[in-house]
């Protein structure tokens, strides 16, 4: 076990806690329970009503930054005159501590902000609130010495502010990267990931094609860390011998995740209104918050004529979603890359899917293929591809015995290869690394 008593970690997060985040609820929770000593700055509080129990666990108590306004439709100069005093204590202190080194930061946004500019007379206005963003946090973290390293979670805000705090109080940093802000340009624009990954100590993302495309743009070190099942779920697990207690022989088909573009469940209800037309019975739930796909999906019930066999639940906390996966007969997701190279990685419903003895329908895309194993542990299908998926569906649902194959080779699979005390971890022997590297 890595020993980091003389090291304590920041840890800068866009939002916390987030429901659709437990990976790093879980994975702070788990790190504390190692014996890491962690800080959590948060750039935005969270307005949502619901929490994950693990949350209550954590004993790091979050730093908020101050609330402000959108950026978006108001001009710098409008905005820095309501929100600068929320920030001006900030920028104060560092002054106090180190000059030189809060130019260095002011230096590097205002360049990053000027390359990004839409038009030969605007600058990117984001660049200069992150700037002041860094700065709360940094004057906080020059009052402690024994705060060594700053890690972020997600490649985008959060990494570009723990970026400008390392300039501010010359600590290293490092931080793991995801999905879309990996692969969205617009979010790391004029080179602002290569920039950020060749300053930082090392990298961590969650698959092993995200390794791959990250390695191609640096040549700072990059990890894939799978997420593991999250602390409460696999408490819930643990409780739950019998996975298969609720489940009644009928096709209950179970997809999760935000209604947004690349999840697929267009596709899904698609596949849904085809096995409706082929005379299957079937029970199907689409369980996660609203998103820009909202509205699609409900006419797409509407004129596939599901309203009676398609049920869109809502987000969940992981208790009552628990449930759900119980009562299901199969998990479906038929994740798609967006045109803007937006994806997902490997989701995590997924792999709690997996845990329940779920056999798993979804798309050859991203990492999906580091985990599913087409007619092994379960069924991959080309994205877009609502026949192909209908057609997985109905054998799974005929085909007991196959299904059942692929169930017991799912829960095997996660068990032995994402295990969230492992890559908590390896997580922990990289910040001792860094901190011994550095010798602070």
């Amino acid at each position: 076990m890595p020993d980091l008593q003389n090291g304590e970690i920041a840890y800068i997060l866009k939002g916390f806690p987030r429901l659709s985040e437990t990976f790093i609820a879980s994975e702070i929770y788990r790190l504390e329970q190692l014996g890491v000593k962690l800080h959590l700055f948060v750039l935005k509080p969270s307005d949502e009503p619901q929490q994950h129990d693990v949350v209550g666990k954590i004993e790091a108590t979050p730093f908020y930054l101050p609330k402000t306004s959108s950026l978006t439709d108001a001009s710098l100069i409008g905005w820095l005159k309501t929100h600068y005093g929320d920030f001006a204590g900030g920028v104060r202190g560092v002054a106090q501590r180190s000059p030189g080194r809060l130019l260095l930061a002011f230096t590097a946004a205002a360049r990053q902000a000027f390359r990004a500019r839409r038009s030969l007379f605007s600058i990117r206005k984001t660049n200069i609130k992150e700037f002041l963003q860094a700065a709360v946090i940094a004057a906080e973290i020059l009052k402690n010495p024994q705060i060594k390293h700053l890690h972020a979670h997600f490649a985008h805000g959060a990494a570009t502010v723990a970026w400008l705090v390392s300039q501010m109080t010359g600590l290293p940093f490092s931080f793991t990267a995801h999905a879309k802000d990996i692969y969205l340009e617009s979010l790391n624009p004029a080179g602002l990931l290569k920039r950020k990954m060749d300053a930082a100590e090392f990298v961590v993302t969650c698959t092993k094609a995200n390794k791959s495309y990250l390695e191609e743009i640096s040549t700072t070190p990059v990890h894939c860390l799978y997420h593991g099942l999250s602390t409460d779920f696999t408490e819930l697990l643990a409780s739950e011998p019998d996975i298969a207690a609720k489940r009644n022989g009928h096709l209950r088909p179970l997809a999760v995740g935000r209604l947004v573009e690349k999840k697929g469940f267009d596709v899904f209800v698609e596949a849904c209104g085809i096995l409706k037309k082929r005379g299957v019975e079937f029970e199907a739930t689409i369980v996660g918050e609203k998103g820009e796909h909202s509205e699609l999906i409900e006419r797409k019930i509407l004129e596939n004529q599901l309203t009676d066999s398609v049920r869109l639940a809502g987000p969940m906390a992981q208790t009552e979603l628990f449930e759900e996966y119980r009562r299901a007969t199969m998990f479906c997701l038929p994740c798609r890359i967006l045109d803007n190279g937006d994806r997902d990685g490997i989701p995590n419903v997924m792999m709690e899917a997996m845990s329940c003895g779920l056999p798993v329908v979804t798309s050859n895309i991203s990492g999906i293929p580091e985990i599913i194993r087409t007619g092994e542990n379960g069924i991959m299908v080309e994205p877009e591809n609502a026949v192909g998926l209908a057609d997985a569906m109905e054998k799974l649902h005929s085909d007991k015995k196959f299904a059942g194959c692929l169930s017991a080779a799912a829960t095997e699979t996660v068990k032995k290869a994402f295990d969230g005390e492992t890559t908590a971890a390896s997580l922990a022997q990289l910040f001792h690394e860094v901190i011994g590297r550095n010798g602070r």
